[in-house]
């Protein structure tokens, strides 16, 4: 960790999947944790030895007694959901909630920063996708997207213009232990462990180990160079040679069948509609329809070469995914 291994370190976003993997292996190396968690958010990921505020990324006043005395800050808090019924919430505290975050590590003289940006800020139409193809705003499909591409923006304006110390990483789709919520990915682990997955749509999309990604976050901030961003990603595979993957690691039948799209549009809609009356999410919806149009391949060269991130097999990934669900499910 270098230079902030010396202070305490704050992590927003500590009860969320990747942010509970970065706060382990910060407090495995002997790091000094202080946590900023919402009263509501679950607990299951963030350890015992960790100092908590409560508080929210939203809240400037309490944002900033997070930041006292602190040396390092790693950003994950973030709104994920690929489709939501009201966008305000998504970009209220992915856009407004990572401004408060870095105006108040600038004032507080937070020695380092690393912004949790996301692969959603890429555009996968160039193949293979690298941190230079980016997305403009007016492409991004739906609120998400939008957010994580504004809030990347709103960060490099302020190292551009105001100094912060910030680099940037861009984890692609995570699994493995801890998916409390659970993400889009690990949903369809769960889906697939219920045998609910039998046919697959032609997309594809690139897998990595939740704890390599918080391996990559911990080394940009000990190596990376401050302005630059880093695809964080692991193996480029289709959806179908996943759903495979995970048929092999629980013994389900394999899927069976590949499905055009445009009949899942009406299904799609149904289940949005269902989901707004329950207050529920929608497994299939017509945003992640949209977006299974491309194939989310990622080269993660960069961050190998300047940060020496290593990732392990997605197999291993996937293994660690299937055995935590069962655990969450026994």
């Amino acid at each position: 960790m270098g230079m902030v291994s010396n202070g305490t370190v704050l992590v927003t976003g500590a009860s969320g999947f990747i942010g509970g993997a970065v706060v382990k292996r910060l407090r495995a190396k002997g790091v000094a944790v202080r946590v900023l968690v919402r009263r509501s958010s679950p607990r299951d990921n963030v350890p015992p030895d960790c100092e908590v505020l409560e508080g929210d990324v939203t809240d400037r006043d309490s944002v900033r007694r997070a930041m006292a005395g602190v040396s390092a800050l790693f950003h994950l808090a973030a709104n994920y959901r690929l489709w939501a019924p009201d966008p305000e919430p998504v970009m209220r505290v992915n856009v407004a909630g990572t401004e408060i975050v870095m105006r108040e590590a600038l004032r507080a003289g937070v020695a380092r920063v690393v912004h949790t940006s996301s692969v959603a800020t890429l555009d996968a139409d160039s193949a293979p996708c690298t941190e230079s193809n980016r997305l403009t705003p007016e492409r991004a499909i739906g609120a998400y997207k939008l957010s994580k591409i504004l809030s990347q923006r709103l960060v490099e304006q302020m190292i551009r213009d105001e100094g912060l110390p910030a680099v940037i990483v861009c984890p692609s789709a995570p699994l493995g232990s801890g998916d409390v919520r659970p993400t889009p990915t690990g949903r369809i682990v769960c889906e697939a462990m219920r045998g609910g997955m039998p046919a697959y749509v032609d997309t594809g999309l690139n897998i990595v180990h939740v704890d390599d990604v918080a391996d990559g976050h911990i080394a940009a901030m000990s190596v990376g160079k401050i302005g630059e961003s880093y695809i964080l990603g692991g193996d480029n595979l289709t959806l179908r040679d996943l759903l495979i993957e995970i048929s092999r690691v629980t013994g389900r039948p394999p899927p069976w069948t590949k499905l055009p799209r445009w009949p899942l549009i009406p299904l799609a809609c149904a289940n949005e509609l269902v989901a707004r009356f329950a207050g529920s999410e929608p497994f299939l919806n017509r945003e992640s329809l949209r977006l299974s149009a491309k194939r989310m391949f990622f080269d993660d060269s960069k961050a190998r070469r300047a940060l020496g991130y290593k990732t392990r097999p997605m197999a291993d990934a996937v293994a660690d995914a299937v055995r935590w669900f069962a655990g969450r499910r026994a």
